[in-house]
């Protein structure tokens, strides 16, 4: 295996939602000619790739994820000429683009499953996982436990039931069955051959079923997904294969394989507690969960983030841990969904600039490849009284115009937000362009910051002992340079000494170019400081 450094793995990415975007045509959706009108934004903000999610055709039941058509653009967001001239015109712009790739399930509307349910002996009828009794798998968790009483649901038409892990809308596919695998390598080469940088898979635990597991992570689904993989190495050698798989870091290893699986894997474990050392000053969650993260294979990265389209997930904490996230990020009911909280960033933070600044700095500072969410570059908001979780699916705010500049129409697929704190009319894109300290140029700068630095994109990480619970050190080093990281996550002014063996004066801070370096080993920090020291 090669040391090289692919662009993975030292990127930043942007989660783009083609509807909430930039609507061009009038009709009250975003779509592909508008995201293309805004591409400079995203641009400007020193990100290196953009995640779309799924822009299929689709009943919308679960925003797209129930995919009625692999290889084809919904009729909201263009077509598949608009969505080719959108790849063009970001890869002019240096940016790269992956898609959401939904293996798992389809849609109840996809043809093949009209087809399946229609006739027993259809080619198609052994594309999905059906059930006289619905009885079988009972050891597998239920995952929308708020809305679905079993994985079975019984089909009229079809006489049996079907299997599905996610809505009823949504039934699982067959990869007992090989043609499935030949209808996901030719939809895989479809969208690579059109020139998009990879995918992130969507879903990937659960493509098999056994009886007496939990039909999670089992051997069958690594085999297959190593057979994707092989694809790409063999066939689109510079494009980037992503897991979503919400589960412990050392079960996320697998999925990496030898380094002959997934590229990359998201971090999720990492989101929620990052959100509990803020709150509770106490930087114990963080080093613990790091501290758990194994080694991963040379020419692998994990994706980090801080929120994104689902709800901020609390599967990966303890009972007692949950309810206490609860009281202190979701004290309304309404704020709450599933195991987690539906609720945008800046809100979470009580819109605060110094507890954003310190959570962006300690999160870019981390280990892995990290995803901005849109919107949260500009600090918006959400709508809690949106059903599921599209409170933090609105409309992106560009100016205080109507619609927050986002359409013409009179009616938006969702409102566009207009409370007094959050609302368009104050927060948007063109309000912060010229505010030296917005979220939106201070967005800007850390990622160019980051990016700036070697050992930020890529470096090993060692975590230094402060003496204080409150206070947060590490190094981030490789061949080139090494950074100090340093940062209080305390309300209250702390005092620290840095008694670190290889810690050579004076350093200056590259969040903070305009103060003195340092130059003393006894240091005080403001309350809610970040510090990223260099040496010069």
């Amino acid at each position: 295996m090669s040391n090289q450094t692919n662009w993975y793995q030292e990127a930043v990415f942007y989660e783009l939602y083609i509807r909430a975007y930039r609507d061009e045509n009038g009709d009250g959706h975003g779509d592909f000619r508008g995201a293309i009108k805004k591409l400079d934004h995203i641009q400007s903000l020193g990100v290196n790739c953009i995640w779309i999610l799924p822009m299929y055709p689709s009943p919308l039941r679960d925003d797209g994820y129930d995919v009625a058509d692999y290889m084809d653009i919904h009729p909201d967001y263009g077509n598949l000429d608009d969505f080719k001239a959108f790849l063009d015109a970001a890869h002019e712009r240096g940016l790269r683009v992956v898609t959401d790739l939904v293996m798992n399930h389809t849609s109840d509307q996809h043809r093949w499953f009209q087809e399946a349910r229609a006739d027993h002996n259809s080619e198609y009828r052994d594309y999905y996982v059906w059930s006289d009794t619905g009885t079988e798998y009972a050891d597998t968790r239920i995952i929308f436990l708020d809305s679905e009483p079993s994985n079975w649901t019984y089909d009229e038409v079809a006489g049996q039931y079907f299997w599905h892990r996610f809505y009823r809308t949504q039934p699982d596919l067959n990869y007992d069955n090989p043609a499935v695998h030949e209808e996901m390598f030719k939809i895989i080469r479809f969208w690579l051959d059109i020139g998009i940088d990879g995918f992130r898979a969507d879903a990937v635990p659960y493509l098999y079923q056994r009886e007496g597991t939990n039909c999670e992570n089992l051997p069958e689904t690594h085999a297959f997904l190593k057979q994707v993989r092989r694809l790409l190495d063999e066939e689109y050698p510079d494009c980037v294969l992503i897991a979503e798989a919400n589960m412990w870091p050392e079960d996320l290893l697998p999925y990496f394989g030898d380094g002959d699986e997934f590229h990359m894997c998201f971090h999720f474990p990492i989101m929620p507690r990052l959100f509990m050392a803020l709150k509770r000053e106490d930087k114990t969650p963080i080093v613990k969960i790091l501290e758990q993260t194994p080694e991963i294979p040379p020419g692998t990265q994990w994706l980090t983030f801080l929120r994104n389209h689902d709800e901020l997930t609390l599967e990966m904490v303890t009972e007692e841990d949950r309810q206490w996230m609860w009281e202190q990020y979701a004290p309304e009911p309404r704020m709450k969904q599933n195991l987690g909280i539906r609720r945008r960033l800046a809100p979470l933070l009580d819109n605060e600039t110094p507890r954003w600044l310190l959570l962006h700095a300690l999160f870019l500072s981390l280990p892995g490849a990290p995803i901005v969410y849109y919107g949260d570059e500009i600090g918006m908001g959400d709508n809690i009284w949106l059903p599921d979780r599209h409170g933090c699916r609105t409309p992106m705010q560009w100016t205080a115009e109507k619609n927050g500049g986002f359409s013409e129409a009179d009616t938006t697929y969702f409102p566009v937000n207009d409370d007094e704190v959050f609302g368009y009319q104050q927060v948007n894109v063109a309000a912060q362009e010229d505010e030296e300290f917005s979220y939106l140029n201070l967005t800007r700068f850390l990622i160019r910051t980051r990016q700036n630095q070697p050992a930020l994109r890529q470096g090993e990480m060692e975590f230094v002992e402060t003496g204080n619970t409150a206070v947060l050190a590490y190094w981030r080093r490789n061949s080139q340079q090494r950074i100090f990281c340093l940062f209080n996550l305390s309300t209250k002014p702390q005092q620290v000494e840095l008694n670190m063996k290889d810690l050579h004066l004076p350093m200056r801070d590259l969040l903070h170019p305009e103060i003195e370096p340092l130059t003393e080993t006894a240091v005080v920090l403001e309350p809610q400081a970040a510090h990223w020291y260099i040496y010069d």
